[in-house]
Order: C-alpha cells, then structure tokens, then sequence
C-alpha cells in the first residue's frame, strides 16, 4: 500500500510460493506484542487506526514496556523514531507495529530497540523496550496494522480481554 516493504520481489514471490496450499497463502496466527488489554482497532483514540485506513489489526492497552513481534517474519522498516517496526511474514503480510500515539514527537527517547532491517523473527522475539514513564502523556497503545487488506479474508480473534505478551490473540485468514 505504501511501498514500504519494497524489496527483492522475486524472492518475496518465491517464498510466498512454497507457503501456498490450494493456490491460498496459508493463515497467519497473530500474538500479543506485551502484557495488556486486548481491543479492537477501531477503539484506538485516532481516526487513522480506528477507520482502518491504513488496514485492520488490533491493539493493545499496555502495562508493562517489553514490546515482542506478534509475527515470525524479517524486519523490513526500523522507524527513526523506533516507535513504528515493518515486519513481512512468510504468507506475505505486511504488518506496521506502532507503538503509541503521537508518540514520533518523543524522538525515540522512550525506545530501546533490539532489532535490525532484515533481521529474521519468530513470535514473542523481543523487539523494543519502552519506558512508559517517558511518554510525557502520550498514549501509549501498541497497534498492529496488516496493510496488505486486499490480500486478507478476515482476521478471527479470540475472546480475551487481558493478553499477555506472546501470547496468541487470532488468526489472519487469507
């Protein structure tokens, strides 16, 4: 959507290849980035988020500062900022972990980030540290977007309300 995730296309075509049963890219399971309480994205406090525009996915009202992947995938997008991760799962799903609102105006100074672009993760890798007592206010609501919507059926989730980082939230069905 975005041309974020722009890279070796021939490779992505290969991978998404072999992981394809019945010509259909097989379903991605979707995990808790932290400890929290589990809502829908259109209950994020900002229209971008909560009207889907960027794509669907989920949140998480956090209470605690370790922030994992909710994807086995590569890092393809390591924000200035460290508040926004690009991850590409095997399937083909781009995924934005954006981690706060407002949060690009605190320049990075609550992050610690633990990966690199092209790193390869599995769920529940540890991906940032973030200090929630340097969010100056910001919400800090970790929100994670699948941006290639026209690709996905739908995303099932499972009735939790407090999650647990790495823990299995649902599934994207494709």
């Amino acid at each position: 959507m975005f041309n974020i995730f722009k890279k070796n296309n021939k490779t992505n075509d290969i991978q998404k290849e072999k992981l394809t049963i019945n010509n259909r890219p097989q379903d991605t399971i979707i995990y808790a980035p932290v400890d929290g309480i589990l809502i829908s994205i259109d209950k994020v406090n900002d229209s971008v988020f909560s009207q889907k525009m960027l794509g669907d996915g989920y949140a998480v009202i956090p209470n605690s500062g370790e922030v994992v992947s909710p994807v086995d995938g590569e890092i393809m997008t390591v924000f200035p900022t460290k508040h926004v991760i690009g991850i590409k799962t095997k399937a083909g799903d781009e995924i934005i972990l954006h981690i706060g609102l407002e949060t690009v105006e605190l320049k990075g100074e609550p992050f610690q980030v633990h990966v690199k672009e092209g790193d390869f993760v599995q769920a529940g890798t540890k991906l940032v540290n973030m200090n929630l007592n340097k969010f100056e206010g910001k919400d800090p609501t970790t929100i994670v977007v699948f941006t290639n919507k026209d690709s996905i059926e739908s995303i099932n989730f499972e009735s939790k309300e407090k999650v647990f980082r790495g823990e299995v939230v649902g599934t994207v069905i494709h």
